[in-house]
């Protein structure tokens, strides 16, 4: 970099003009900057304005006793609930909502009946056989009995997957009614149908997996803020319910082992000697087995001779599910919380022996570790047990101390890509198995198995603890959840790939959504998200970490988080309640921060424009003139036809004839006159006692002057974090706050004072703000090598000839071509 020399009066005027820079004059800086109260709902005597639960805060409660039945033959259950509603509100209910979340399997369900095609015309597979699937079996609730506590039958009205259920008179405040509802429903296949639920065929003995969720028909919430909450059950926006006590009795098969919400009430009865004692010797040192492998392949292979009913109770809980399977491995181990409720947690593991070996390594120990990392930002785990059920291949889902959760290693058959390749064009499984002698499994299976147990087991947190509603606001409870999954996945393993093409830092996977066309803002509603996983998953999380990392540091940041969770827990938060409370407790204005990254869909990038340096002049014409002359030198060379003149011998005139020559020749613009040593002395004189004092100070240290010109391309509002190479060799970071841009959003220009030169300056190295584009963050630029490939083209011109002497493959099992889609035919 070049160095100009700037006087003292210069400095003050373009000081002056940059500090009076007001909004009236730019405006995009109050923009960003406005408070979000403007926003926000005002606060009441139910939520305050600081984010934390109001004096008159009340929630409903609903406790249930509840038998149900499984038929495996059948697929299906039959189930009886008793339901005691209490209304804490201030209202009086002339009836209440239920959810009936099978109804969303019903062929002329709202969600199936709303589904929209994007892109191309074409049928899927998955799509063909989902609608073969709801062809071949009628789905959805069927109630035979709704009554009140004297079996007097109730009047209820079905809409979609609500129900309302009319009161014979209204609830009042403090009052209870009780609710009987018998019910039977087919379960579906999961694999067939998606859903959360259901069951999963294997079909090398014809066994399965049931695991259930949304089985029983639920409380809807009915909330300060939204009254009931009776928005139908889409597939996206999932669940807003009331906390209760769950008393349940599950009948099944007794060959079957049943894991489920709550602590096992009748161990006795269900589990045998062997199985008790081996209960007895869990410790926190690792997993042990209460049913081993080699066991649980044996008693899947056994009939049925009976049944057995396992009673599970849960306190204080949102939701019940439950898994149920002759397949079952279980292992557990303890989770020690010294001082808690509960100071020692069962975290325990059921997966069949398809998910060998990678679930008995990792999925218990992955549940304990997420306690340990969660617990320190929120709370104790308040629950005796906190479980991880395979039931199947990959995805997973919460409910209260029980997951469902996938990955397995790939199957015999499975083709699988060992270096990028095209599957096609590698081994299979089974061959690699043959030629190693023991199964194997991917890189991506094993971190995917961790990585989804995490971020499940996460979610007893949140939402099934900090109750948030997840029918509205999606990234309440899986942004959080993420942010935390990411902070216990890099707490597991350093280089933990944690997103897409093995990426490890959330602010380098993030950009490439942040800059897409085809995106909302993260508090769009649920159901009409955009890029669902990137939008309420990924992006929360980035912005959660660029506020713990960048913006209020961890100690700030670990402190509110913690305040926040305890204030909500066994509570329902709202998006305002989460800012204000982050606010509140670390007193840093944030509304910038939410409006940008939860309100707008701007992306960060920020850029060097230009860098312009200085260092002071003295005024001295005796000792500033000269220096001027040099510069004028450097700054303007002789004009190129000058230069070729003496390149080619020609001579000036002025210097062929000296008599040309006068007082001009001999003294240039930069020659000192008395004039100029009077203006000088003059300057001198007419500065105060403190103006002297500081100009001749600034003279003895004699610092560098830096004007640097930012640019806010992308439009969300970031911290600067500046990495500053010296001339020495000597490196220095530095963290310009967001304020900078509070007056003008798109370009500033911010002035750095140093004791010695600057030969870079660089933007976000460390790669924390999320910057989408590295290519302006350096000034000067610089360039990077890098490596390109070399491809070779394929000739595919066709041959009929040649195609018809190919060996026809054969096909697959099921006889039919392997192929992502259904073939069209449009006619023609």
């Amino acid at each position: 970099m070049s160095f100009k020399i700037l006087s003292l009066i210069a400095i003050a005027v373009i000081s002056n003009y940059y500090a009076d820079t007001t909004s009236a004059e730019v405006g995009s800086g109050a923009v960003k900057f406005a408070q979000l109260e403007q926003t926000l709902p005002t606060p009441t005597v139910y939520r305050t304005a600081s984010g934390s639960p109001g004096p008159l805060y009340w929630q409903q409660q609903a406790d249930y006793k509840i038998n149900v039945f499984l038929d495996p033959e059948q697929r299906s259950i039959k189930g009886s609930e008793t339901i005691v509603y209490t209304n804490n509100s201030p209202h009086h209910l002339n009836y209440i909502w239920l959810q009936l979340d099978q109804n969303r399997f019903k062929k002329n369900s709202l969600e199936n009946r709303s589904i929209t095609e994007s892109g191309k015309d074409r049928l899927s597979f998955d799509r063909l056989r989902k609608m073969q699937s709801m062809s071949d079996r009628s789905h959805g609730f069927k109630l035979t009995a709704v009554t009140d506590q004297n079996n007097k039958a109730l009047s209820y009205t079905i809409v979609d997957t609500m129900m309302r259920l009319d009161l014979p008179e209204p609830l009042i405040k403090g009052k209870r009614t009780h609710i009987n509802i018998n019910w039977e429903f087919n379960i579906i296949e999961e694999a067939a149908l998606g859903g959360r639920s259901g069951y999963e065929q294997f079909d090398t003995n014809k066994t399965q997996i049931f695991f259930l969720a949304q089985w029983y028909p639920r409380l809807a919430a009915y909330t300060d803020y939204a009254g009931w909450q009776h928005k139908a059950f889409l597939g996206r926006g999932e669940f807003t319910l009331e906390f209760g006590n769950f008393d349940v009795s599950i009948t099944v098969p007794d060959n079957h082992v049943v894991s489920a919400t709550g602590r096992l009430t009748n161990p006795k009865e269900v589990l045998s000697a062997d199985q008790r004692k081996r209960f007895a010797a869990i410790s926190a040192d690792q997993p042990s087995f209460i049913i081993t492998p080699e066991e649980a392949r044996i008693n899947e292979s056994l009939e049925s001779s009976g049944s057995k009913t396992w009673r599970f109770k849960a306190e204080r809980v949102r939701d019940f599910a439950w898994a149920s399977s002759t397949k079952f491995i279980w292992d557990a181990m303890l989770h020690l919380q010294p001082g808690a409720k509960f100071d020692k947690v069962l975290a325990m593991s059921f997966y069949p022996n398809e998910a060998q070996p990678i679930w008995s390594r990792y999925s218990t120990h992955a549940v304990a570790h997420t306690m340990d990392v969660y617990s320190r930002f929120s709370f104790d785990y308040p629950y005796p047990t906190a479980q991880s059920v395979n039931t199947w291949e990959s995805g997973g889902m919460e409910y209260p101390m029980i997951t469902f959760n996938g990955y397995r290693p790939a199957k015999p058959e499975d083709k699988i890509s060992i270096d990028g390749s095209d599957p096609e064009e590698t081994e299979s499984t089974e061959e690699l198995e043959q030629e190693i002698g023991e199964i194997t499994y991917s890189r991506r299976t094993k971190y995917g198995l961790i990585g989804v147990i995490i971020h499940e087991i996460g979610h007893f947190y949140f939402p099934m603890i900090v109750n948030s509603d997840e029918r509205q606001w999606t990234w309440m409870d899986e942004g959080l959840n993420t942010f935390l999954e990411y902070v216990a996945e890099l707490e597991w393993e350093e280089n933990f790939p944690a997103f897409n093409r093995d990426q490890t830092n959330v602010l380098d996977y993030i950009p490439e959504y942040m800059t897409s066309t085809r995106q909302v803002p993260i508090m769009t509603q649920s159901d009409s998200i955009l890029q669902f996983g990137p939008n309420a998953y990924s992006k929360p999380a980035a912005a959660l970490t660029v506020l713990r990392e960048t913006i209020m540091g961890r100690e700030l940041f670990d402190f509110a988080f913690r305040e926040y969770s305890n204030r909500w827990k066994f509570k329902r938060p709202t998006p305002a309640d989460f800012f204000r409370t982050m606010e509140d407790a670390s007193g840093i204005d944030l509304d910038w921060f939410w409006r940008g990254w939860f309100y707008t869909t701007e992306h960060v990038d920020l850029g060097i424009s230009q860098i312009r340096t200085y260092r002071i002049k003295t005024n001295d014409p005796d000792k500033d003139f000269a220096l001027n002359r040099t510069k004028k030198a450097g700054d303007e060379p002789a004009p190129i036809s000058e230069q070729r003149n003496r390149e080619q011998g020609i001579i000036p005139r002025a210097e062929r004839f000296p008599e040309l020559r006068d007082f001009y020749n001999d003294n240039d613009p930069h020659t000192v006159t008395n004039k100029d040593r009077n203006q000088y002395s003059k300057f001198l004189d007419n500065l105060e006692d403190w103006e002297s004092q500081a100009f001749n100070r600034v003279l003895r240290e004699d610092p560098y002057l830096y004007f640097i010109d930012f640019k806010n391309t992308g439009g969300l509002i970031s911290p600067i974090p500046l990495s500053i190479y010296y001339a020495d060799g000597s490196k220095k970071e530095s963290m310009l706050p967001a304020e900078i841009w509070r007056r003008d959003a798109d370009e500033v220009t911010f002035l750095m004072v140093e004791d010695k030169p600057i030969d870079a300056i660089a933007i976000d190295e460390k790669h924390q703000i999320g910057d989408a584009d590295f290519d302006n963050n350096r000034y000067p630029p610089e360039i990077k090598p890098s490596r390109l490939s070399v491809y070779k083209g394929k000739n595919k011109k066709k041959n009929l000839m040649a195609d018809m002497l190919v060996k026809l493959k054969s096909k697959r099992k099921d006889g039919e071509d392997q192929s992502d889609s259904v073939p069209l035919d449009n006619g023609n």
